[in-house]
This record gives structure tokens, sequence and C-alpha cells, in this order.
């Protein structure tokens, strides 16, 4: 059995109005055995194209290996652009080490709730993935109920939007607070054969026979990036 470990801490500024989630790095990131083209980061992943597509969005001409200057690029865009990032899994066992989702037992949650609470500039939460057994909104939803929340539907267009009000007994102050959440579509290639099935995809394709799946994700993450 493989414990595999969360290796960044949140990475959240007081004045972060986003925070993107979603739910932890490929176990070679937890253990330093990192690819060439790796950032040793939050979503440093070669193969989870995040990164890929701000890049492509900002024009940024981002550094993608294993230097210290490839993570403070990222640590720059972020900041300038008040966009946090706290992963829900926290760690979790697995039988095989791979980056499945559904491959991850004994799972043990961060309290995503608690860093609203200490961030009360966030008012945004963009998970990276949706609603699928352990995606980031999956568990996001049990986390909220033990404290007697959930979410409320606002748009049922990909990306689904939801909303929730924070407690009272949470709030630094007696001003409403409302969090957003936006399910974009996951960034990993395992999600290509689901953008090949939506039908605004298979319009777009048809109007376009260049476009892909990658040029889908740039399209809808722009929005909210």
């Amino acid at each position: 059995m493989f414990k595999h470990r969360h290796p960044y801490q949140p990475f959240i500024k007081e004045d972060t109005t986003k925070l993107i989630v979603g739910t932890l790095p490929p176990p070679r990131f937890s253990i330093g055995d990192l690819l060439e083209k790796d950032v040793d980061f939050c979503y440093g992943s070669y193969y989870n194209s995040l990164w890929l597509f701000l890049d492509k969005i900002h024009d940024l001409g981002l550094r993608f290996d294993n230097s210290e200057e490839a993570i403070a690029e990222r640590k720059q865009f972020l900041i300038a652009h008040k966009i946090g990032v706290c992963d829900i899994v926290g760690s979790c066992e697995r039988d095989k080490i791979d980056a499945s989702d559904l491959g991850m037992k004994n799972i043990k949650l961060r309290d995503v709730i608690g860093y609203l609470k200490e961030f009360p500039n966030i008012n945004t939460l963009l998970f990276t993935g949706g609603n699928s057994k352990n995606g980031p909104e999956y568990f996001f939803r049990k986390h909220i109920k033990d404290y007697s929340l959930k979410l409320e539907l606002v748009s049922n267009e990909v990306p689904r939007i939801h909303k929730f009000e924070m407690p009272v007994e949470l709030l630094r102050d007696d001003a409403k607070r409302i969090i957003k959440t936006v399910s974009l579509t996951s960034s990993s290639g395992s999600a290509n054969r689901a953008i090949g099935s939506m039908a605004l995809y298979k319009q777009l394709k048809q109007s376009d026979p260049n476009f892909n799946t990658f040029d889908f994700r740039v399209m809808q993450y722009r929005e909210f990036f």
C-alpha cells in the first residue's frame, strides 16, 4: 500500500479572490521523482495541461522544466491575478502507484471551508473536474456536509456553476458572503473522451476541423482565468 501525501501546502495570499481546487498531484511529485518537463509546483505535471492552457491564454512564455525559475513564473502569475491553489485531498492510500482519482483509498480531506474563513477575499472556487466519483467537486460536496452546507445550482451548462453561503459563525463580520463554484472540464488528458461527446464541441469541430480538445479547454478556461 502506497501512502500518497500531497507535497505542497496551499498557495494562498491575503488578497486571493479565486481558488483552484483539484485533488492532488501524481505520486512521483510526493517522492521527488520528476520527469524532465515537470515543474515542482502545483499542477506541475506536464501531462496535466492547466499551465499549458494558462500559457496560451495569457501568452506567458512559461518554462516547463525542473528549474526554480519555472516555479517562480507560476507563483508570479498567481499572485498578479489573485489566484490561489488549495487541492482538497491531503493524503490517501493506493494499491497501485498511479494518478487515478478512482484508485484513492482512506482519503483525508483538507479543510477548504477553514481556508475560506481564514482568507475572506476568496469568492470563487475553480474545481479542475466535476462531480464524478473522487473528483474535486465530489469531495467538496462531502466536505461541506460537515458544515451542514450544500451547493445550489446556478447554471447547468458546462462548466456547471453552483453557489453557497458561508455560515454566519465562519464570517469575520456581519456581511453576507456568497461563494461561487465553477466545475471546469478536467485539465487531464483523461477528459478528452468526455469532451469529444459534448454537443458544443461537436458543433465547433464541425465548423473548424482543426479545432481540438486543447482549444476547447482554452476557450472554457479563458472566461475564469
